[in-house]
């Protein structure tokens, strides 16, 4: 089978094309100009040079599969026009490229961002924040994004949803959010804590859940792949068990860092300085981020990698990569 696929210069994405050039597939890929290709190098992939609003039908014919998962990541306030562009007119562009081409089916990679916070319990995939309730422009973008792959389920076109929580483990070239933690850690940049809990699951996890959505997924449907809730203060003991380092104690009010956050975005930035702290970053930390991925465990066979090994291979990966000193 020939797969097309976007996103495949990121974490998530390479680590994807990595799986499905090792089970065989064809893996022809979109990737911006000037890109850096380390996640595909040594691949035999098929590159196609363009972007998410392009034309793109004629790149399209011959695959009998999409994979979506490219998308614009940003917390800055004033990255706000181009999160629309990119992931919500992206993704409709590319999902009307899909059916244009006859592409049979596609894995469109949402986001627990979409989701939203459920107060007191993990969100599973029938739960849904108000819009107006979730932190930021990037999480709402991603909610307006997904909305189109439903529409387009609805309308019947092939569309599986998938929704990552926060991965873990070798190759996060950015690094990720979840990455720079672990970086930050490693190199000693992390004195204090913010009280707040995410899901964390395997990046190589989240690589088979997209193919297993491919081949088991039901059309229209949302299939949350996360694994295990922890706090940022067991995330990190997880990660002073690993590398002998200390993990901080002390818990961060989380006045102070918003305090600056938002000197940096409504005054240094306004000033043509590059901000330091995203408000929405901080917004978003004071909220425990927990999900239940039993659906796409009971349904697609979802695998639950240990964290602690996935955190291990990220530790050796960014020491190897030359990340840390």
């Amino acid at each position: 089978m020939r797969v097309f696929v976007t996103g495949g210069t990121g974490f998530v994405g390479g680590n994807l094309v990595r799986l499905l050039v090792d089970r065989g597939y064809e893996v022809r890929a979109l990737v911006r100009p000037g890109s850096p290709l380390t996640t595909l190098k040594d691949l035999p992939v098929e590159l196609v040079k363009g972007d998410l609003n392009g034309e793109l039908v004629p790149h399209r014919r011959g695959c009998q599969a999409l994979f979506h998962v490219a998308a614009h990541y940003s917390l800055w306030q004033q990255d706000r026009a181009i999160l629309y562009q990119s992931n919500v007119l992206g993704t409709a562009n590319i999902l009307s490229a899909a059916r244009q081409a006859g592409v049979e089916r596609t894995v469109y990679t949402s986001s627990v961002a979409a989701i939203g916070v459920k107060a007191g319990d993990p969100a599973t995939e029938t739960y849904q924040s108000p819009v107006a309730q979730l932190v930021g422009d990037y999480k709402k973008s991603k909610f307006q994004a997904e909305q189109q792959a439903r529409q387009a389920a609805q309308s019947g076109q092939e569309v599986v949803i998938v929704s990552p929580s926060s991965p873990i483990g070798p190759g996060d070239i950015k690094p990720t959010p979840t990455g720079d933690i672990i970086l930050r850690f490693l190199r000693r940049e992390m004195p204090f804590y913010l009280p707040t809990g995410l899901n964390f699951i395997d990046v190589r996890d989240v690589a088979q859940g997209h193919l297993l959505a491919l081949e088991r997924g039901r059309s229209g449907e949302r299939y949350i792949l996360g694994h295990q809730n922890l706090s940022l203060k067991a995330l990190l003991d997880l990660l002073a068990g690993i590398t002998g380092l200390a993990a901080p104690t002390q818990a961060l009010p989380a006045w102070l860092p918003y305090s600056v956050a938002w000197f940096d975005e409504m005054v240094l930035a306004r000033l043509g300085k590059t901000p330091s702290i995203p408000m929405d970053g901080v917004r978003m930390a004071g909220q425990y981020m927990f999900y239940d991925a039993t659906k796409a465990v009971q349904e697609l066979g979802l695998p639950q990698s240990p964290i602690v090994d996935a955190l291990q291979d990220a530790v050796n990966w960014f020491r190897a990569a030359g990340y840390v000193k």
